[in-house]
């Protein structure tokens, strides 16, 4: 991997760019900041209506217990990562595989590079989601949202095993992810060609293209 310019340190913003209205999409910006920023334990009901301005016991009137303020900041992560990962942009039937590779490697180049931040409160939330079995439930219900699509993508593709198939692309995604947001690689970022060149060698294997 070629090593790219360190980005500047996150101001502990985890939400991309977008105007937001409700008091429930406040919370949930407000509750991704505080994991990025402070941890788990960072996120209180205090703590978020602090950091979104909204007057004392708002958050509490919202998701009175912490579950529900876990399941609220889920719920905003997955709506944001909509906006990254944006499944709409992905080719439909009848596209070649460098369509899929182009739409893949724009879409993780655009979270490495302009949303690394999401990522973290990401791992914050799936962390806690392995003590919490009832957070663990509603975090996999809100992600399965991106694994139909990528299937159908795969299966489009020509591809003799779609689900097996998929599961190796979200796991070499994430691995990368990992790496660039908080592992040996978070001082560098591959370049979009790069991505295209990683995925073309994976659906290549697969696809036996």
């Amino acid at each position: 991997m070629t090593a790219r310019t360190p980005e500047p340190a996150s101001s502990g913003a985890a939400t991309p760019a977008a105007p937001t209205t409700s008091r429930a999409e406040r919370i949930g910006d407000a509750a991704l900041d505080l994991l990025v920023e402070r941890g788990m334990r960072g996120l209180t009901h205090r703590a978020v209506d602090e950091r979104a301005g909204l007057p004392q016991g708002s958050t509490s009137n919202h998701a009175r217990t912490r579950q529900a303020l876990l399941e609220t900041a889920v719920r905003r992560q997955v709506e944001l990562e909509s906006r990254v990962l944006t499944p709409h942009e992905m080719p439909g039937p009848g596209s070649d595989a460098g369509a899929l590779v182009d739409a893949l490697a724009l879409a993780l180049h655009r979270y490495l590079t302009d949303h690394r931040a999401l990522l973290v409160s990401r791992y914050e939330l799936a962390l806690e989601a392995t003590r919490r079995p009832e957070l663990r439930t509603f975090f996999d219900a809100a992600g399965s949202a991106f694994h139909g699509p990528l299937i159908a993508m795969m299966t489009n593709a020509g591809s003799p095993a779609p689900e097996r198939h998929a599961l190796s692309l979200i796991a070499w995604s994430e691995g990368l992810m990992f790496s660039c947001a908080a592992g040996s690689f978070h001082s560098s970022v591959p370049s979009l060609t790069e991505l295209r060149t990683g995925f073309a060698e994976l659906l290549r294997g697969m696809l036996g293209t």
